[in-house]
């Protein structure tokens, strides 16, 4: 199992960037934590997803 924003879902062989796919995230304008960590955009292809993983999908969001 992995977390993905506060939801439980099964753990399944993947990389970031795969995730966020599998998911139909926009990747413009987000950022990816994995236990607290920022994983670099660059990095999003190589980096893959752990069992029991915490991960924190956000938008940036203008304003003020």
């Amino acid at each position: 199992m992995i977390t993905v924003n506060g939801v439980a879902q099964e753990h399944v062989d993947e990389t970031v960037n795969d995730l966020v796919q599998r998911l139909n995230i926009e990747p413009r304008g987000i950022a990816v934590a994995i236990d607290g960590e920022i994983i670099r955009r660059a990095d999003w292809g190589d980096t893959p997803i752990i069992n029991e993983s915490v991960i924190e999908i956000v938008t940036a969001v203008a304003g003020g």
